[in-house]
């Protein structure tokens, strides 16, 4: 007697989500503006505009670029418009902070674009593991993405799924 084995979770209605699939695939790069400054630490107008000048932005060609100051220098926000000015040309996309802190906003921006109505009133499960590493923001911004259009909603794998949120 052999019994067929079946795959119930196959062939069930839930659907998976895996985050890593919205993890950013361009290449990030980094400006660090205390490159730009005098001894790491001051500005000086005259000097750093003429920096500017001389450096080779293209190296940031179709990149995103994470600017921000690694040193306690107090720098003016026109030095960031400045920096960014230069930067448009090249760069695909810029934006404040660390690499890891650009990383995660466009990480959280590509969950916001998920079109929700392709999920309506589906049982969705939210992958808990992956090749990249998803913080507490990621899994906060796909449930606000999701709770008003899923009529379940869980996390980890179908065989130990949480329940999240289910639709009254």
């Amino acid at each position: 007697m052999s019994e067929e084995i079946v795959n119930r979770v196959a062939n069930s209605a839930l659907l998976t989500i895996d985050l890593t699939d919205y993890s950013p695939k361009e290449t990030i790069a980094i400006l660090d503006v205390k490159d730009f400054l005098f001894q790491g630490i001051i500005l000086k107008e005259k000097d750093f505009r003429n920096t500017l000048k001389e450096f080779d932005f293209s190296v940031y060609t179709d990149n995103i670029v994470a600017l921000y100051c690694s040193s306690g220098a107090i720098v003016p926000m026109w030095a960031f418009m400045l920096l960014t000015s230069y930067l448009y040309s090249s760069a695909s996309k810029v934006h404040f902070g660390t690499k890891e802190e650009v990383f995660q906003k466009i990480f959280s921006d590509n969950i916001d674009a998920i079109d929700a109505t392709e999920f309506e009133n589906k049982k969705v499960i939210v992958k808990g593991c992956g090749q990249v590493p998803l913080t507490e923001p990621l899994y906060i911004a796909i449930t606000k993405k999701l709770q008003n259009t899923v009529s379940s909603l869980m996390f980890g794998e179908a065989c130990s799924a949480v329940p999240v949120f289910k639709k009254k």
